[in-house]
Order: C-alpha cells, then structure tokens, then sequence
C-alpha cells in the first residue's frame, strides 16, 4: 500500500464513524460525495483493501498480445530497420505492414527487446535562436551535404538542399558532383518555381565566395566574385557569408534530418542508383517535409520578386568566361578555339573583351557589348595546327637562283696577303 492509499484509508475511517461528514471526506479526497459514499461501503465489506485499485497487479486490458508483440520485434529485427527510431517505425509500420501502434507503446516494446536504448535527457545552456524571417523568400539557406546516403550500395552522392528560413520550405536534388554547375541547376530551378528571393544564405566555399590570397606578402581584397556570385549579382540577390555552421543552423539540422529518415527510407526501398535517389527523394520525402516540417509565415506577403525584362536566365545562370579577341578575330576559352563570323565583324571587336558563356544546357554564346555574336569552333584548334607543323622544316630557297648556287663558294680568307704585304708592294696606292 502507498503512502497515498494509507492517507485516503485514515480519511475514508474518520467518515465510516462520523467523525467528518462524507462532504468533508470528498473535498479532502478531491472526489465526489457519490463516490466517498462507495468507497465506505466497500471498507464495510472488503476492510483496508478498498482503497487500493481493483486492477493493480493484473495485466491491461489495452496490452499488447504477445504474438503481435512478437511480430513487431522480428520485423524491425530485419538489417533494412536497422537504427530506426520508435516514431519512425511506427510509420513503416502502419504504411508497409498494416500494424497499427503508437510511438510510445513502441518505444516500450523495442527497449525492451533491446532494439532501442533511450538516451538520457542533457541539460543544455540556454540558447536564444535567431527569429526565423517574417515573409517566404526573404532568406534561403544553401548547402550540400557530403554522406553515404546509399549506404555502398551505388555511387557515391551529394545532397545540395534550398530552405526558406520563414516556412522551412525545402528544394533539394542528389547529385554525383558537388560543383558550380550542379549548383546552378538548383538555383534554376528555385527562381523559376518561386521567383527572386531577397537573398541566399551560404558558407565560405570556393564556389560561393573567393578568399582573399596573398601576392608577393601583400593580401588582396578586391577578389573577382564567383561563378554563383556573380550569377547573383546579375539577377540582383543578396549573398549573405556564414562565419560558421552553427550561423546557418536551418540547414544543418535539415540535414541530420535527412541523414537518419531519408537514408532509412532509401535503405527499406532499395534504392541504387542517382535516378531512382532522385525519384524517392521527389515522391517520398519532400512531400512528407511538406506536410510535417513546414510552418505558416509569419507575415503572408511573399517576398520573392519576379523575373524582369532585364533578366536573362539562361544567361545569367552560366559559365562566363571574357577572353580576348585577336587579330584574325579569333579567341580562345579552355584550349578550345572560336572564330567570329564575318557577318557580325565590326569596328573595335579586335584586341577587345567579349563576354563567352557556356550555358547548362551544354551550348556556348559570345556577346560584344548588348550585342550576340555568331561564332563557330575551329577544328581542331591548337593541337590540330601542332600536329600539321612539320618536326624538322627546311630553310626556304632563295628566288631565281639555281640549288646550291652560293656566291662565297670559291672565297677563300686563307690565301689573302696581309696588311705589311699590301702596303710593302703599294697595292693600296693603287686603288
């Protein structure tokens, strides 16, 4: 018997002999005259045991049949559940297996079954987070994430996620390489969707920022920007620098998420290839951030601002390269040589800067000034015109004169007199 059972004993023996009245005993006991009224009945008949519950010590109703039980266990006892957390498996449950349970009930059966070991609450130091943003697209953050998301059972695979800091909005896509193309393809594909966000959130990569370098002991500040700042600064949105990861903390945690769902959800699928990741990803798991981790902005003004007349997509989201013009109005941009058509030759093209994109779609353009120029590559270029000069080439002939004909031929410094014997004979009186 506990210790509030004994309490509730002495004040249902003061009702049974009148020493309170059962109104007193109810207030006391924070239950109903009705019920006070039982409980004195049932110590008439039953003694001290009335106070104690008819059901302690015997097993739920609500408990959960051992078969099922059983059940349950060997099915997340299988490698494609492996790590899987009670709330997780609570869903696979209901969605592949039809087994209706709730997370906590599960929790219970997997600790002890030993498939699940609670983690000990930390208490942390306070951290005050930053207010997300009041309007969609006032600040997107920009990351990828390095991991095995197949788990070695494809190629490896880069994570290059979008998130709206106002709603938790989410854009991502699987790619083989984390580079600058890649890259543009997400921010295409952002702007055509939404818009012009105000401004994108990133790290100090290489890709997204140009560290300042040093030259001959002085540090240079004025670096040129990067393919996607420069992308950026064309469409007129803000790039904003995190000074460390904690800095753009959205993004990261979105990733933890990712990590452990999405690579488990992959796992149960069987997923190998960058295709059927990208598919999952697209069917599976976006929508399910959509319904479950997005929020309601708090201001419903959306602050993404439309493409202008000013704004060329195709353009601005591309490799730019400004090579030279030489004087056969020809340039060239990574070992590959372009020739100017002859139709769009004009004053001051020569010795000038054009401006070379190669766009994601794999085609090439050159512009001078406002204007787009025709071009056509050269064949073979640079390599093609080493390959035809000849290893060991000749000496050019002289014109109009016969082979070998040399006029010092019979010119002999050997058999000339020297300077005592030409002024000794008077030769030089005679000339």
């Amino acid at each position: 018997m506990t210790q509030a059972e004994r309490d509730r004993l002495v004040t249902l023996k003061k009702a049974k002999k009148k020493l309170i009245t059962q109104r007193q005993a109810a207030e006391e006991m924070k239950l109903s005259e009705r019920h006070i009224r039982r409980l004195v009945k049932r110590l008439k008949k039953d003694g001290d045991r009335a106070v104690i519950h008819g059901l302690k010590g015997k097993p739920s109703n609500r408990q959960l049949e051992a078969k099922m039980r059983d059940r349950i266990v060997g099915i997340l006892s299988e490698d494609r559940y492996r790590g899987f957390g009670p709330t997780l498996a609570s869903e696979y449950l209901r969605e592949k297996h039809e087994i209706q349970i709730g997370r906590e009930a599960l929790r219970k059966v997997m600790s002890q079954a030993g498939l699940w070991r609670p983690r000990k609450q930390k208490r942390e130091k306070p951290h005050v987070w930053r207010e997300r943003k009041e309007r969609f697209g006032e600040l997107v953050q920009w990351d990828s994430s390095d991991h095995d998301w197949l788990e070695g059972r494809g190629p490896r695979l880069y994570l290059v996620h979008m998130i709206d800091d106002a709603t938790s909005r989410l854009m991502a896509r699987f790619v083989l390489h984390d580079s600058t193309e890649e890259n543009m393809r997400l921010l295409w594909a952002w702007v055509e969707r939404y818009g012009r966000p105000l401004a994108f959130y990133t790290d100090k990569d290489s890709m997204f920022h140009n560290c300042p370098r040093r030259v001959d002991g002085e540090e240079m500040k004025d670096m040129p920007p990067t393919q996607i700042e420069r992308a950026l600064q064309e469409l007129q949105i803000a790039s904003i620098k995190a000074h460390s990861p904690q800095a753009k903390g959205r993004v990261e945690r979105s990733f933890q998420t990712a990590q452990d769902r999405l690579v488990k959800g992959m796992r149960v699928s069987g997923v190998r290839t960058l295709e059927e990741a990208n598919k999952y990803l697209a069917e599976k798991f976006l929508p399910w951030w959509e319904r479950h981790c997005t929020v309601a902005a708090a201001h419903p003004d959306d602050a993404h601002r439309p493409l202008g007349r000013d704004h060329n997509l195709v353009s601005s989201i591309s490799i730019v390269k400004f090579p030279k013009i030489d004087n056969d109005h020809t340039f060239r941009v990574e070992k590959a040589k372009y020739r100017v058509d002859k139709r769009d030759v004009k004053p001051g093209l020569r010795g000038s800067r054009i401006r070379f994109e190669r766009r994601l779609d794999g085609t090439v353009a050159a512009r001078f000034g406002s204007t787009y120029l025709r071009i056509s590559q050269c064949v073979g270029g640079a390599a093609a015109e080493s390959r035809a000069a000849p290893q060991n080439p000749k000496p050019p002939e002289s014109r109009g004169k016969k082979p070998g004909h040399n006029w010092m031929q019979k010119f002999n410094l050997d058999n000339t007199p020297s300077w005592r014997e030409i002024y000794r004979t008077g030769a030089l009186n005679r000339l």
